[in-house]
């Protein structure tokens, strides 16, 4: 069932925002006294099946909490129940016991492991690495060497005595 009491309130503000201005008076207005009291007298009638549909809703709303604590409490009683049935069973918890410790065993010499092969891997990528740029260092020098052995050859040369045209100064 939908309430229509939104639309009938909507309704009523509209009538009043768009009422007339009394002059000299800017918050009175002239509205429609007869359509007014209708629109109140509906929003009136319909309180009364908004109250019985909201206190439906709550009884609904307190019946589900009722439901749900009364399962709560059966399923906290069935844990209970269990627990107790595992804490009497000793061979499950010692077994339970040796498996753990044998697992944290295994971790911890795979761990180990795992560390001594990446501190193994990255010292390896490291050494590479450094025999990479010791490689580009010396190819690096030796080209140094060779452009200083070509400048001072440049140097040496001699110059020619006459220039291209383009490249003549004259002074």
């Amino acid at each position: 069932m939908s309430s229509r009491i939104p639309e009938l309130l909507e309704m009523l503000h509209a009538m009043i925002t768009e009422a007339w201005a009394l002059p000299l008076g800017a918050e009175k207005c002239i509205i429609e006294r007869d359509k007014a009291l209708d629109l109140l007298d509906e929003i009136r009638a319909q309180f009364p099946t908004e109250i019985a549909e909201a206190k439906r809703l709550l009884d609904a709303r307190a019946d589900f909490i009722a439901n749900a604590k009364r399962e709560a409490e059966a399923v906290r009683k069935t844990a209970e129940e269990r627990a107790r049935q595992m804490i009497d069973e000793q061979e499950i918890i010692k077994v339970s016991k040796t498996k753990s410790n044998e697992m944290l065993s295994y971790a911890e010499s795979t761990t180990t492991e795992l560390r001594r092969v990446a501190n193994e891997y990255v010292d390896d990528a490291m050494k590479r690495t450094e025999e990479a740029l010791t490689s580009a260092l010396e190819e690096i020098k030796q080209s140094r060497v060779k452009f200083r052995q070509a400048a001072r050859n440049a140097d040496q040369a001699p110059v020619p005595s006459s220039l291209p045209p383009e490249l003549d100064i004259e002074e």
